[in-house]
């Protein structure tokens, strides 16, 4: 009987392959539905802020307090998923996130202060639906060991930054040419739709660990150093998206052409996206380490001259840049978790990354506002900087911890009892008689 996945090494993986895979269509196209919307949220919040204050810093504080909210909430509720199942999670929190953004707007509309709207969007942000890490461990659990994982995380990665693409350049469009509270409001229906279309693809979802295999209570999915070393690279990434997004959006008001802001952007968005289907389709002959740490190097340096641009042609080239830097580290950080983190808390690993994005973006928008209200947009184009530098710094000093680690292996000892050997090598296997033997692996 033949596998349902290939896994002939020798073949070239594509996405054609990938979505042939039985009942990938099902989950993938209601998983895009579903995260749409989640494109929209921050830029949806800074437009309905700034327009009811009429400041960068109030929006900035408010969004970030948002992402915050996500940042923390988001592995929580990852740890859930993982232990309960993804439908009993998903159908309350779009229900719940639905009323949140609902207030949020309402509360807005009406005035209220910057406190009351921070308050308010304490819930909004905690209840924002993770259907990006459910859909990746959706392919996890159906590729594990197949080599078209990569090729999956770098389709989600497309998929992720098409919303990025879409999801600002809609919301812009409904807070500027319709109402400002028309992107939060759609942004609401949207989740609320597309999550309970998701939430019903149960044939697809990996199964609950209520209990970990050996009957011992599980281990948190940050109890890897590797998924630590991978959440401080990728808050440096939420840095880019949260500076770009507000220095973005004050550039276009310098130049007097607000509605430049969603082009812009999704040149950005578009650069990522192109460097992500780029990555799928390429067989890689290095390890994800070594394409990690190059990556993210070509990342900080292409961020760190964003502040430089004092027109719109050269902003918007360089944001291409940007974007193309983008995916190959994000791409990468995401493919690593299948060999650094075991099944039984995926879902909880790639929400960790996810808010790791959301905690650094909220972190940026809050700093870039401040800047830009102070200074200007150029001053706000050095929180990407900064992020990406410290965070390139951190993968360098730690990258030995992102090595996959082998587990322990039980030899016979000479005295006839059994002995516990340390981790092996990579390239070395003891076999059950202690006899040591060659295996390929890929250069790191």
């Amino acid at each position: 009987m033949t596998s349902a996945v290939t896994t002939d090494k020798s073949a070239r993986p594509g996405y054609g392959q990938l979505l042939r895979t039985p009942g990938a269509i099902g989950f993938v196209l209601p998983g895009f539905a579903a995260r749409l919307p989640f494109g929209m949220l921050t830029i949806s919040i800074l437009l309905l802020v700034q327009h009811t204050t009429g400041s960068y810093g109030s929006a900035g504080i408010v969004a970030a307090v948002t992402g915050v909210s996500m940042a923390l909430s988001a592995p929580v509720m990852g740890k859930l998923t993982d232990r309960r199942g993804q439908s009993a999670v998903l159908v309350p929190v779009v229900l719940m996130h639905s009323a949140a953004v609902s207030t949020l707007v309402a509360l807005a509309l009406l005035g209220a202060p910057v406190w009351a709207l921070a308050l308010a969007a304490v819930p909004a942000g905690a209840s924002v639906p993770q259907v990006g890490p459910m859909v990746r461990a959706r392919w996890a659990a159906k590729l594990e060991g197949s080599p078209l994982l990569p090729t999956a995380a770098a389709f989600e990665s497309v998929t992720d930054e098409f919303t990025f693409v879409v999801g600002p350049v809609l919301a812009t469009a409904l807070c500027t040419g319709v109402h400002p509270a028309a992107g939060l409001i759609t942004e609401a229906a949207l989740t609320l739709a597309g999550g309970l279309v998701f939430a019903a693809q149960r044939a697809t979802q990996p199964k609950p660990h209520a209990v970990a295999a050996d009957g011992e209570k599980h281990a948190s999915a940050l109890s890897f150093p590797g998924l630590r070393v991978l959440i401080v690279a990728f808050l440096g990434i939420g840095a880019v998206f949260g500076g770009m997004q507000v220095s973005l959006a004050a550039f276009s008001n310098e130049i007097g052409n607000p509605g430049a802001n969603g082009l812009l952007y999704g040149v950005f968005a578009a650069g990522n996206m192109t460097a992500g289907i780029a990555c799928g389709a390429i067989a890689w002959k290095i390890g994800p380490r070594r394409r990690l740490l190059l990556g993210y190097a070509g990342l900080t340096v292409a961020a760190s001259v964003l502040w430089t641009a004092h027109s719109m042609i050269l902003l918007g080239a360089l944001g291409l840049v940007v974007g193309l830097c983008i995916a190959p580290a994000l791409i990468t950080g995401y493919t690593m978790i299948e060999s650094l983190i075991p099944a039984n808390a995926r879902t909880e690993a790639f929400t960790w990354l996810t808010g790791a994005v959301a905690f650094g973006q909220a972190t940026a928008v809050t700093l870039a506002g401040r800047l830009t209200d102070a200074h200007g947009s150029s001053y706000g184009f050095l929180v990407p900087m900064a992020g990406t530098v410290l965070a390139l710094a951190t993968l360098l000093a730690l990258r030995s911890s992102l090595a996959p680690k082998a587990p322990s292996r039980i030899i016979n000892s000479s005295a006839g009892s059994p002995a516990t050997v340390a981790p092996e090598a990579p390239a070395a296997r003891v076999n059950e008689r202690g006899v040591g033997h060659r295996v390929p692996v890929t250069v790191d």
